[in-house]
């Protein structure tokens, strides 16, 4: 059983009046904008600088609300105030700022705005160095007890000690001691894998609620091991990455990255980049679902990472990508298809099959069938028959063929090559009565 986990335990007064500021700002501009039906006309100067005095006041309250209050935080915190600034005395001159913001003798200009945005965005970024130290994740020294969490189609089984990770003040997953196992349900079946300790569980959920006793030589140990040059130190896994802040997925098709403030998300049929509140989208976009999720053992080879409907497993002995209804099997030079085409791949193996096509190709031997017509290639000679009787027995034995060895590849077992011999040998019989 899992639990909503939100920020309540960091969320102190000053982030409370933080929120509550931001929406009194919202509320004066939506007034400042229909300042003309409402009669206030007259406190449109007052109204804009209560504006702009309550866009840096939540800014500088909001300092802190990730990763701990630095003196480059509250730089930061400075430069997106005067960017919120500039951006609303750029606009509002067409929505009925006076000449105090918009003359030659303004006061302050958008412009002017910008201009400090970009300056103390140049001094946050050099000051980040005296607070680099403060940016790290650390699992903390207090444990709770963990008896299983599910994530829907992913469930995480066992019993032990969760530990949480923060990176500066955020909650950004656990790591559990103890004795674990990991299922996900695939459309080639569930997977189940029992996993070594330590292992990471990056999520925002609170799976454990529980306090118990925690152990400082494990807390030390999991502190070693999370640190993230360490973790993906292999090039091979760079295409998943999470750690809890930092999350990238690239799939069949489709990317996704999210870091704080930035989320970019990329498929075929378009493309969206989410920066603080502004989105800025190019076609239609598949956001996922809920939030990215990943379970890694930290001393060994295992990672699972789902993100809305997509799954990715990696072992050190194969990969699984599932995507819908499409699942993508790997291991060494042999990869597994299952969907609406299936095919099967191994050096000198190929079989495929879908949409009324099959080509199987097995060393020497290549067969082929669509629309009605099979061809067949064997020492040396090629053979066509015009049949549609034959080219859907083709079809027939090529998928079960894939699926054949499709279950004794997903074991573990490999391709069979005498048993995928045999089946072939079979089917090249069964073809040439149809040659008489």
């Amino acid at each position: 059983m899992t639990y909503g986990f939100g920020l309540d335990e960091e969320r102190s007064l000053r982030l409370r009046i933080a929120e509550y500021l931001k929406a009194l700002t919202a509320l004066l501009i939506l007034l400042w904008l229909f300042k003309g039906p409402l009669k206030l006309e007259a406190y449109n100067d007052y109204m804009v600088y209560a504006i702009i005095a309550l866009i840096f006041a939540f800014e500088v309250l909001s300092v802190g609300k990730w990763l701990g209050v630095t003196i480059s935080g509250v730089v930061f915190a400075l430069a997106k105030g005067a960017f919120w600034t500039s951006l609303f005395l750029f606009f509002g001159k067409w929505l009925g700022l006076s000449e105090t913001f918009t003359g030659g003798n303004a006061v302050i200009t958008a412009g002017t705005a910008f201009a400090y945005a970009v300056v103390l965005s140049i001094a946050g970024l050099l000051l980040t160095k005296f607070d680099e130290k403060r940016l790290d994740w650390k699992v903390e020294k207090k444990a709770y007890e963990f008896n299983g969490a599910s994530f829907g189609d992913v469930k995480l089984n066992g019993s032990g000690k969760a530990y949480p990770v923060k990176f500066g003040r955020k909650p950004v997953g656990w790591v559990i001691d103890g004795d674990l196992t990991v299922e996900a349900d695939t459309p080639i079946g569930k997977v189940t894998r029992k996993l070594l300790s330590p292992v990471a569980v990056w999520t925002s959920e609170k799976i454990a609620v529980k306090k118990t006793s925690p152990d400082p030589g494990f807390v030390k140990r999991a502190n070693e091991l999370i640190n993230p040059e360490g973790l993906y130190r292999d090039k091979n896994r760079g295409s998943v990455v999470d750690l809890g802040v930092v999350k990238v997925y690239e799939g069949n098709g489709f990317e996704y990255v999210k870091v704080p403030f930035v989320e970019v998300i990329s498929t075929p049929a378009g493309e969206e980049v989410k920066i603080g509140p502004m989105r800025l989208r190019d076609g239609r976009v598949w956001k996922p679902r809920g939030e990215m999720l990943t379970i890694r053992e930290l001393t060994n080879g295992f990672q699972l990472t789902r993100v809305g409907g997509r799954l990715t497993i990696q072992t050190e002995e194969y990969t699984i990508e599932v995507s819908g209804d499409r699942v993508t099997y790997r291991s060494g030079d042999e990869t597994l298809s299952l969907g609406e085409t299936v095919s099967l791949h191994s050096g000198d193996i190929s079989v495929t099959v879908g949409r009324g096509r099959a080509k199987l190709r097995i060393e020497d031997v290549v067969i082929s069938a669509s629309d009605g017509t099979v061809r067949i290639r064997v020492g040396g000679k090629t053979h066509t028959i015009e049949s549609r009787e034959a080219c859907d027995l083709v079809l027939r034995k090529a998928k079960e063929i894939v699926e054949e060895q499709g279950v004794e590849m997903v074991e573990g077992l490999g391709i069979d090559r005498t048993k995928l011999n045999a089946r072939v040998r079979e089917l090249i019989d069964e073809l040439m009565k149809y040659l008489g």
